[in-house]
């Protein structure tokens, strides 16, 4: 690389990215192995992002809280194939206060499972529903592969989390999610995108459908920019989030989540860097 410039993408495009992120100040490597700091200038650009998105997840009704990041390791294994999913990834806390743990502590890979048992305490009838959550926070899940903004162990995000009263409310909210995201990266991003359903073995660990924005880099390579995903009753089930129903009867709620990341970031540097 001379002085003047980075790697022509001609010559290396996956060069290029890595020595452009860090040439322009967005980002520097973390003291963990896949971990990352956001620079002043690339915390911009994810400011830009997360204050588009909000504004539309407030809009639509959506209402921001606040979970730990620390997640016992129990909740975890109530939904099997969630846990099943999400094991290579896990960072687990075993010792704290100079002693070991009762039960291990699952550093937040995705909120589900916490934001599930809290659900279940706060709904008690249809009138409390439709149920519509949403948190800006960071998560953790160890990479073996990491590129700056694009895949690393600690990243930031948004996380939304709804409980509803029947399918049709459930799949409405998942197919508006994936439009809102789809909206950002064309309106806000100028990143064109291309909504879709993922296959079976492609799915979220634990939920009945996927989908996904999908963006077209520059390298011809496609970028998964945002999912949104359809759970059914699948958490609801592990973690009794029910509701009394305009006929007194105990029903399952069913349930969805939604995610954007600092990926994002990548996918703008992606999508409209040159040499």
């Amino acid at each position: 690389m001379s002085r003047e410039g980075v790697t022509p993408q001609t010559e290396d495009f996956s060069a290029w990215y890595n020595e452009v992120v860090i040439r322009a100040q967005l980002v520097d490597r973390g003291p963990v192995r896949g971990t990352m700091v956001i620079r002043p200038y690339g915390y911009r650009i994810w400011e830009l992002i997360q204050a588009d998105l909000d504004g539309r997840i407030k809009e639509a009704g959506h209402e921001n809280a606040c979970f730990p990041m620390f997640i016992p390791e129990s909740y975890l294994k109530r939904e099997a194939e969630h846990v099943e999913g999400f094991s290579p990834e896990l960072a687990v806390v075993t010792h704290a206060g100079g002693k070991e743990l009762e039960e291990p502590l699952i550093v937040r890979p995705t909120s589900e499972t916490v934001i599930g048992e809290y659900m279940a305490k706060w709904i008690d009838s249809h009138r409390d529903l439709p149920l519509l959550l949403n948190q800006w926070a960071n998560v953790v899940r160890w990479e073996m592969r990491p590129r700056m903004f694009l895949r690393t162990t600690e990243f930031l995000w948004q996380e939304g989390h709804t409980a509803h009263a029947d399918e049709d409310d459930a799949m409405r909210e998942t197919m508006w999610a994936l439009e809102a995201y789809a909206g950002l990266a064309r309106e806000l991003a100028a990143m064109p995108v291309v909504p879709g359903e993922k296959t079976p073995g492609e799915r979220f660990a634990g939920a009945v459908r996927t989908y996904t924005i999908e963006g077209m880099m520059r390298d011809g390579r496609a970028l998964q920019a945002g999912t949104s995903h359809y759970l059914g009753t699948n958490f609801a089930k592990a973690f009794e989030i029910q509701y009394q129903d305009v006929e007194g009867q105990l029903t399952l709620a069913l349930t969805t989540s939604w995610g954007m990341s600092t990926r994002m970031i990548g996918g703008v540097i992606l999508t409209h860097g040159d040499d």
